[in-house]
Formats: C-alpha cells, structure tokens, sequence
C-alpha cells in the first residue's frame, strides 16, 4: 500500500485539516475499525480509510477541482450541483493519484463515504456508517444509530438514508443516484431476507 503508514497519514490530515475535523477523523477511524472487526472486514484498512476520508474536506473548491482534473475525473451535473459531494470524490483521487495508494477498497471507502453506493464491500460499510457514528457526533438520533450499527449494518444504512433523503428533498438538495441505488438495494435485500 505505498510506504504510508498510518503514523504518516495523521501528520499529514493533521496539516490539511482543521482541528475538529481532524478530531472527527480520528474518531472515524476509530469506528471504522470496530465495525470492519464486528462484520469480518480487515480493521487496519477501515482504520486507514477512515483516517482519509475526509482528506480533502478543508480544500478549498479550486483545490477539489484541480485534484480531479488532474486525475482526469469530471463530475456529473449531480455531483457538480452539490459541493459537498466534491471532498468525497476528490479525496479518492488525492490518495490515489497523490498519495499513491494503490489498494482499490481503501480509496473506494473514501470514494463513497458520502453518498454510498449499491454493492459496498463490507469495509466501505465500515466507512459510511463510522462517519455516521463517530464520536462526536451529536445529532437527534444518533444514539440509535449506534446501536443499529451494533445489530445490522443493512439496518443502519437504511435507518440512515430513511432520515438523510427526506432532509436533501426538503433542503431542495439534488440527491446522488449511488445514494438512491443504496436504498434500494437494501429495501431489496431487507424484503428477501424477510421472506427467507
């Protein structure tokens, strides 16, 4: 995986973050890595992908776009609609056209940490559902999160889409079609497994 190791990693998002998200980094990682090691995932990658996900949070948007032109990425008129999509797609292009890591679930977990995506590795679960139960995090809810996260991670993921689409249509905030593909994927998945 290159020669980052996840001492340098935090030097690094320590530079390039302000100091709560650095904070909300660590406690994303820390997350990551109990949930890849409850589901069967490999911790040391969640913990690194979690360190990074939010790498490019702090860029600015010039940054963000100059990072994906250099890796050759356009964004798709959903994506370039809504700026807080960009620090999640920019940031896979950073740690692996930047930083040079290689290892295609790491920069997948950083990819679609955001939005989500249908066919999600477990470790990229690990990912999208530590940023949602990190530390820190304070909203209305979370406590329930939490616990779903400690029962099901199909479960989670639809309590938090259920909750996260409804608020983007009420914010009149485009929705992303990984995020839709997710829901439905695991509706799908909830009803089959109900039927079983």
């Amino acid at each position: 995986m290159s020669n980052w190791t996840d001492e340098k990693i935090i030097e690094l998002i320590k530079v390039r973050l302000n100091t709560d998200r650095f904070a909300h980094s660590l406690n994303v990682a820390n997350s990551a890595r109990e949930l890849a090691e409850r589901y069967g995932a490999d911790p040391d990658k969640a913990y690194t992908a979690g360190l990074l996900h939010d790498v490019m949070k702090n860029a600015s948007p010039d940054e963000q776009l100059g990072v994906l032109s250099e890796a050759g990425i356009e964004l798709s008129s959903v994506e370039y609609s809504n700026k807080k999509l960009w620090h999640a797609i920019s940031g896979a292009a950073f740690v692996r056209f930047v930083m040079g890591i290689e290892d295609r679930e790491i920069v997948r977990a950083v990819r679609f940490h955001t939005t989500g995506r249908a066919g999600m590795s477990t470790l990229e679960k690990a990912v999208y559902l530590g940023d949602y139960i990190s530390a820190e995090r304070s909203y209305k809810g979370v406590e329930d999160m939490r616990r779903l996260c400690m029962e099901s991670m199909d479960d989670a993921i639809l309590y938090a889409l259920s909750y996260g689409i409804p608020d983007l249509v009420s914010k009149g905030v485009v929705i992303h079609p990984d995020s839709i593909d997710l829901y439905n994927e695991t509706v799908i998945k909830t009803i089959t497994d109900d039927e079983s």
